[in-house]
């Protein structure tokens, strides 16, 4: 391998076009790998098969001895909020993954099942409790009740409305860090903790980082945190130490249905539009892949997403940027002013006589 820079190349001269956004066809190659290097791996996270166990977040932490969470102010209590089943809350410098819980719901017109009354045979008005239910209002119920596919695409987001006639669904998602293809966080690194690996994925390296914290606004998904105790910064490495030695990452290796994928990026991409073509054909039309677009503004995601919904129901930023996208433009500004500063001060002694 030839030596590696932790900057983008727009930084290291070997990129002419200063290209800090859009698609890089060899993430690998632009960071300073040789053209041997293995081809990029990624995360494809199909959220509608996620059943919500959290055997990711436990697989996540049990590899990575990662430290029980303190968001809650008191470590080693695990922080329930009463409101949720999602204890995790975010991701964190001590959870690299969390899965969100979204509850929704929508009032339907649920008829209630009418039962003959005691005498209605004998008067030919209806069937009889000895003879059931009523067939035509039950199956007008039953079909109310049944959650189709074409009603996957018809949900609101929690109204608040109260009332038993209802349907509920959840909606759950594993999340992690993107391994953005222009990684705002490494771009900023001033010491080099964080590096882009030959498989192309984002690694903070905890023994370098300095505790600085700029990659911390720097990540347009606000992935990366600091812990509390040191100040340095931790995020997801998609279990470098395991993909050197040929394993799967932890959490899609305890994945029991398949919701997290991992595997060749290209190859992740083409299965997640063969899922999202099946499942509009399905009638699901509010399914979307998020992270996918290579146009997007941070060039695709490494780890990206097939969602039911808006990306904000999840807690995802709907348009993505990077923050380091405008850079040139900001030190070409910064420079035209401190160019007309200079000019003004300059003009100021220019043509004073002297006393």
């Amino acid at each position: 391998m030839t030596s590696i820079s932790s900057a983008s190349p727009a930084f290291t001269g070997r990129d002419p076009d200063n290209r800090l956004f859009g698609p890089l066809p060899d993430v690998q190659g632009e960071a300073g790998y040789d053209t041997d290097h293995p081809a990029r791996v990624g995360f494809f996270t199909d959220t509608s098969v996620c059943i919500g166990c959290k055997a990711c977040e436990v697989a996540c932490k049990e590899w990575n001895t990662l430290p029980m969470d303190d968001s809650h102010g008191v470590r080693d209590v695990i922080g329930l909020s009463g409101m949720s089943y999602d204890n995790t809350g975010q991701l964190g410098a001590n959870s690299w993954r969390h899965v969100a819980f979204v509850e929704q719901t929508r009032t339907v017109d649920l008829p209630a099942p009418t039962f003959g009354r005691p005498g209605d045979d004998r008067q030919g008005s209806g069937p009889s409790v000895a003879e059931g239910q009523n067939d035509d209002s039950l199956a007008t119920a039953q079909q109310s009740g049944v959650l189709n596919a074409e009603a996957l695409s018809e949900f609101d987001p929690q109204t608040g409305q109260s009332g038993s006639d209802k349907q509920i669904r959840w909606l759950m998602s594993s999340d992690v860090c993107k391994h953005c293809t222009h990684a705002g966080c490494l771009d900023v690194c001033p010491t080099g903790a964080l590096f882009r690996t030959e498989f192309g994925t984002v690694v903070v390296q905890g023994d370098i980082c300095n505790g600085c914290g700029y990659c911390v606004p720097a990540c347009p998904y606000g992935v990366i945190d600091q812990r509390k105790d040191d100040g340095r910064v931790f995020k997801c490495t998609m279990c470098y130490d395991r993909l050197t030695d040929g394993l799967q990452p932890a959490c899609a290796t305890a994945c029991p249905t398949q919701s997290i994928q991992f595997g060749n990026l290209e190859e992740l991409q083409a299965r997640a539009d063969a899922r999202l073509a099946t499942l509009q054909g399905q009638g699901v039309e509010t399914a979307r892949l998020y992270g996918r677009d290579e146009d997007d503004g941070v060039g695709g995601a490494g780890a990206f997403f097939l969602l039911l919904d808006e990306p904000e129901v999840y807690g995802l930023p709907p348009d993505p940027v990077v923050t380091t996208r405008d850079l040139p433009s900001m030190w070409r500004a910064a420079a035209a002013g401190a160019v007309m500063m200079v000019g003004v001060v300059v003009s100021a002694f220019v043509g004073r006589r002297p006393r």
